[in-house]
């Protein structure tokens, strides 16, 4: 059931897509759900994503270092959609009278059409070798206002959370992701866990099977890692 403050931000979705139009992705997390997701979304067309996907990396990652608790909001940071989209995002963290995170309002900006548009013009009044040389638009990771350059990635399923961030862990680490050691496993686990994947749901199958352990085994790790990080914190 939608959280009865979420569920005023939901007609909100659908105002804001048709005013912004089809270059704006408007979407609504529902953070008070057993598996959180999607429960509103307008112009899906631009990340390609549906109602109950899961979370970003850095929707994950937010939640994890608990950031929402000294901001409202995180403005004009990278994302980039399934299909290869530079995006440009900015998100509305949604908190309850007690300042718990129960949501997520997010506006993903896909300027395609007018990088397009920029080119072509310059194109009128200079040969084309000289646009592409001189005048083609930066596409590089930009800093945020909030000063980092994370780039945000979109999500259709659990299994394609899961691959992305272990892929992002494993080649961090540089190790070899099909003998790994018994250290290296937990020190993966550490940095998933860092990110926040672990608050999907169905995600500890799959890291079992990527890491070649049995899921009672993640679960030990993951008691272990974090009984060591809170005697750490005291």
């Amino acid at each position: 059931m939608t959280n009865d403050i979420l569920r005023h931000y939901i007609p909100l979705v659908k105002f804001l897509g048709n005013t912004l139009g089809p270059d704006y992705e408007i979407v609504l997390h529902d953070l008070t759900l057993k598996q959180p997701a999607i429960i509103a979304i307008a112009n899906k067309h631009i990340s390609g994503r549906d109602m109950d996907a899961p979370l970003t990396n850095m929707a994950m990652q937010t939640i994890a270092e608990k950031s929402y608790t000294t901001q409202d909001w995180k403005l004009n940071y990278r994302g980039q959609s399934a299909n290869g989209k530079i995006l440009r995002c900015s998100t509305l963290y949604i908190k309850d009278g007690q300042g718990k995170l129960i949501g997520l309002l997010c506006i993903n900006f896909d300027d395609s059409r007018f990088r397009d548009i920029s080119e072509q013009v310059f194109a009128l009044c200079h040969p084309n070798k000289y646009v592409t040389q001189n005048i083609a638009i930066n596409t590089t990771p930009l800093a945020s206002d909030n000063g980092d350059s994370e780039q945000e990635t979109f999500y259709n399923s659990i299994s394609a959370a899961t691959e992305d961030a272990l892929l992002s862990v494993v080649n961090t680490l540089q190790v070899p992701a099909d003998r790994l050691t018994q250290t290296e496993k937990l020190k993966i686990l550490q940095l998933l866990d860092e990110k926040g994947l672990f608050m999907l749901k169905g995600v500890v199958p799959i890291i079992a099977q990527k890491l070649s352990c049995s899921p009672a085994s993640i679960y030990r790790y993951l008691s272990k890692i974090r009984l060591e990080s809170q005697n750490k914190t005291e």
